[in-house]
């Protein structure tokens, strides 16, 4: 039997995930008392390099958030080098969402106001990495210049020597008559998963299950759209221009469950597709759709993520490891998040994702 082209890929990226933090450090991390002590812990693991860099600009929290972003980019990195040839294509376009993620939060806080320092922590980009595909295609220097954008148009025109300028073109009139970026966002998701969906060729035959796992996430985005559109009572008219296509539910079907009267009957209604009943408990006690946003993905853990480290020896075992980092991640902030507001261990445990 020949040798697959992935079995360097998944030794490689076997031996870093001893690297990954242990349940008994995350146990640990929930139990200090603030950002600065978990910093401390973090010190000694795989992030403590990227920490020390960052030490000499940033204090927490803003340092955890450098640290963890710039991480993230060395990893990502590490995968799409580890990949063959064949499975390239797929990891740069999965990686484009760290481009659309940057692009979204630019956008934003041009929107807003916000200045550079108030949103350069937060920008998934490292000045180490800065040619070739790393966390995106936009390298670093040049997220810095849009960054420095006077504003959406300027930051939008910036952005026309990549395609997602002329995506978002198309918008621009829209939003100058009513600063609406919702529309922007959604033509960015149509073209980041239509892009992703298309890269996932059956070269194997093992990525269907990788292909669902997307179409899922579109549902999710979509149905978190729906719901931030019903807690406020938007018009379905303007709802509607931030929902995509390509999911597992049909736009139409998404539309006409958007006629209930509220959050908890939207969610009732989509109960066949996703089993949400202990995000329903929660959001009963919260009142925050950060439950149905933890619900989903939970959902998608269980189902999909959980099942990709079985077809090692194929693209699943680098989605796997690329995604385990994505949660790993989100961990940590979270944690961090509930050390800043002061919210209960258990609560932040609640909202932690977990791996088999």
């Amino acid at each position: 039997m020949p040798t697959s082209q992935y079995s360097s890929s998944f030794g490689r990226l076997q031996a870093l995930s001893v690297n990954f933090l242990s349940p008994a450090l995350i146990q640990d991390l929930l139990k200090v008392k603030d950002v600065l002590e978990m910093v401390k812990m973090l010190q000694g693991t795989w992030y403590g390099e990227e920490i020390e860099k960052a030490a000499s600009i940033y204090q927490p929290p803003d340092l955890l958030e450098v640290a963890l972003n710039r991480h993230l980019v060395k990893v990502n990195k590490i995968a799409l080098e580890a990949s063959p040839f064949n499975g390239k294509n797929a990891v740069r376009a999965y990686l484009l969402k760290w481009d659309i993620y940057n692009i979204e939060l630019i956008l934003s806080s041009k929107n807003m106001g916000r200045t550079i320092t108030e949103t350069e922590p937060f920008l998934v980009s490292s000045r180490n990495f800065p040619a070739g595909i790393s966390a995106g295609n936009i390298p670093h220097d040049e997220i810095k210049i849009i960054l420095s954008q006077s504003g959406v148009e300027a930051a939008v025109n910036h952005l026309l020597k990549y395609s997602y300028g002329t995506i978002l073109l198309q918008y621009i009139d829209a939003y100058q008559k009513t600063s609406d970026l919702g529309p922007m966002v959604a033509g960015l998701q149509a073209y980041y998963y239509q892009t992703l969906i298309e890269s996932l060729r059956f070269f194997q035959g093992d990525e269907g299950i990788i292909r669902e796992m997307f179409r899922t996430e579109i549902d999710k985005k979509n149905i978190l759209n729906l719901l931030k559109g019903k807690e406020t009572n938007a018009d379905k008219s303007i709802v509607g221009k931030h929902v995509v296509g390509g999911g597992g539910i049909p736009v139409s079907e998404l539309m006409d469950m958007y006629g209930v009267n509220n959050v908890l009957e939207f969610v009732n209604r989509i109960e066949n597709y996703f089993p949400l009943g202990e995000a329903v408990v929660q959001y009963r006690n919260t009142g925050s759709l950060v439950d149905f946003e933890i619900g989903l993905d939970k959902f998608i853990n269980n189902k999909f993520v959980n099942k990709l480290k079985n077809i090692a020896l194929s693209i699943g075992s680098i989605f796997y490891f690329i995604i385990t980092a994505e949660h790993e991640r989100e961990n940590i902030r979270r944690i961090a998040y509930g050390k800043r507001y002061n919210i209960s261990t258990d609560r932040i445990a609640s909202m932690m994702m977990i791996n088999e």
